[in-house]
């Protein structure tokens, strides 16, 4: 690790560091440039763009911007899929400043697709009735976008990007987070670094690696959730966690994604005899909502029949520039999607759950600020909109920007960072032997079918685990797949993206969100566990 903090600092740096932000993904990085000229620190795990689902996200951000389309419409679409339990006035916020943040999008460089006539050229996904998702050369839009920003935030001399720091624990006083501790050298340092800030926005990602199967990075691992968690934080919805119907069947961890758009040009799923059976299940067949075509998947899957996504007709020969990330992740698997069926599977895509915010990305905790994938801000339901999420994060981070500027409007100077002592619990390349049964666990028993009995196997597990292993990053994520795992045994239900083959049908009275503190958890998984 460098000791000389001053050969880290930009050249140009004029500023103080009151304001933190952890993750340098879509969210955090569009945080920070909302926030110029305010000085910002941006810690990243990794080099920015890389360990962010955002960089993989294929199929785009969902706006209501073509001539026939409407915010009502966009509303009334988000609202069914969310089976429910959307918050109807935070989503309107959000679609009604879908537009203008595309157009910030713009100006910072994204080269969104457009038409002969330079308009924007837009899509269809699976239940939106319009044609309204922004891309980039098909399936690249996660990359492109990621691509813009990070040469925006580099020439942006207000924004101080710190690489390679894993932040293990939010640093509180009372209910107040006053900075965080970080681990340099990608988390290979003993030494700690202490990070004091005003503010710490959260944008760490989600929690796709605590399950086996995912198209999550490793990074998303539920850490975030976890600290925010154990800072106080109340946690929202963290039941509902969102698989991807799709994902390329070639035993890579991640999964490669076979994106939505697929399906919204027209490939369909067919079982290994060449039955199409999403005819069976649903009226909108591949276009139904993803919970549904996941189930219907993973029912063939399980059966032995396999499931495969046929673009041979719909696609064909065209594959190759329409969605060459697809086609590329099929071709290294020895796979020609242009004549041969793709074997799917269904993982672990998005976490509709986690830390409870407000209109302004506020937690209940204060100082802290959090916005995209960790959150739970109530626009997505029991089951996320395809291409919302994007949105989500854009449109979150850019008014958490505003109300730091509003409630901070003077910069405090601060030392800078000091260590924060050592210890030996260094970052491993490959997930230890607790978190490879934690992710075995969690695939088996809070997966795409639940029931009471495997549920509360799970959360004797995660207890039995986190007895051996008590290093602070596992305790994160432990207590993450914790609070999953309480939180859908106590959904006695089905409903969007939490199914429970003991509960199958939604019930009325349940039709509402669920708010969970660590104690709570806690107290449900010693009664289960003795």
């Amino acid at each position: 690790m460098p000791t000389n903090f001053e050969s880290m600092r930009p050249q140009s740096w004029q500023g103080v560091d009151d304001i933190v932000i952890i993750g340098g993904g879509l969210a955090g990085l569009f945080c920070a440039l909302k926030l110029a000229p305010r000085p910002v620190t941006v810690l990243a795990a990794a080099p920015i763009g890389q360990g962010a689902s955002s960089a993989w996200a294929q199929g785009g951000i969902a706006a209501a911007m073509s001539p026939g389309d409407t915010f009502d419409k966009h509303l009334a679409d988000t609202l069914a899929a969310g089976a429910g339990i959307v918050d109807e006035r935070i989503a309107r916020l959000m679609i009604s400043e879908g537009p203008d943040r595309i157009r910030d999008l713009l100006a910072y460089g994204v080269p969104f697709d457009r038409d002969l006539e330079g308009q924007l050229l837009l899509s269809r996904e699976a239940a939106h009735s319009e044609r309204r998702i922004v891309r980039v050369k098909g399936d690249q839009a996660g990359r492109a976008i990621m691509e813009a920003l990070i040469a925006t935030v580099r020439k942006t001399p207000s924004i101080r990007v710190m690489e390679g720091y894993v932040v293990e624990e939010l640093v509180a006083e009372g209910r107040f987070v006053s900075g965080v501790i970080a681990r340099p050298d990608a988390g290979q340092s003993k030494t700690r670094v202490a990070f004091p800030a005003r503010a710490v926005v959260l944008c760490s990602g989600g929690i796709g690696h605590l399950y086996q199967v995912t198209t999550n990075p490793a990074e998303a691992r539920g850490a975030g959730l976890g600290m925010a968690a154990k800072a106080g934080a109340m946690i929202a919805d963290a039941e509902f966690v969102q698989y991807h119907p799709t994902a390329i069947d070639i035993g890579q961890d991640p999964a490669p994604l076979a994106t939505e758009a697929l399906r919204g040009d027209g490939a369909i799923l067919v079982n290994r005899a060449g039955h199409r059976f999403m005819t069976d299940l649903h009226a909108d067949a591949e276009l139904a909502p993803r919970d549904i075509v996941a189930r219907g998947v993973f029912a063939e899957v399980k059966a032995g029949r396999g499931a495969f996504l046929d673009c041979t007709k719909a696609v064909g020969a065209h594959f190759p520039d329409l969605f060459p990330t697809v086609y590329a992740s099929c071709m290294a698997a020895g796979i020609d999607p242009v004549t041969q069926p793709i074997p799917v599977v269904p993982a672990v895509h998005y976490h509709m759950g986690g830390v409870l915010v407000d209109a302004d990305g506020k937690t209940t905790v204060d100082g802290l600020w959090a916005a995209g994938e960790v959150t739970s801000t109530g626009v997505h339901g029991a089951n996320r909109l395809a291409s919302n999420s994007l949105l989500e994060a854009v449109v979150f981070a850019a008014r958490i920007a505003e109300n730091i500027k509003g409630m901070l409007p003077e910069s405090s100077l601060y030392e800078w960072p000091k260590d924060a002592g050592e210890n030996d619990e260094l970052v491993t390349l490959e997930d230890s032997a607790e978190l490879k049964a934690l992710r075995r666990e969690m695939s088996a028993h809070a997966g795409v079918i639940r029931d009471a009995e495997g549920l509360k196997d799970l959360i004797r597990e995660i207890v039995r685990l986190e007895g051996i292993n008590k290093r602070v990053r596992f305790s994160n994520m432990a207590t993450a797949a914790k609070l999953i795992a309480t939180a859908a045994l106590k959904r006695e239900e089905s409903r969007g993206g939490h199914y429970r083959s003991d509960f199958p049908e939604p019930v009325e009275a349940l039709r509402h969100r669920t708010f969970m503190t660590l104690k709570d958890a806690e107290r449900i998984a010693a009664e289960i566990a003795g």
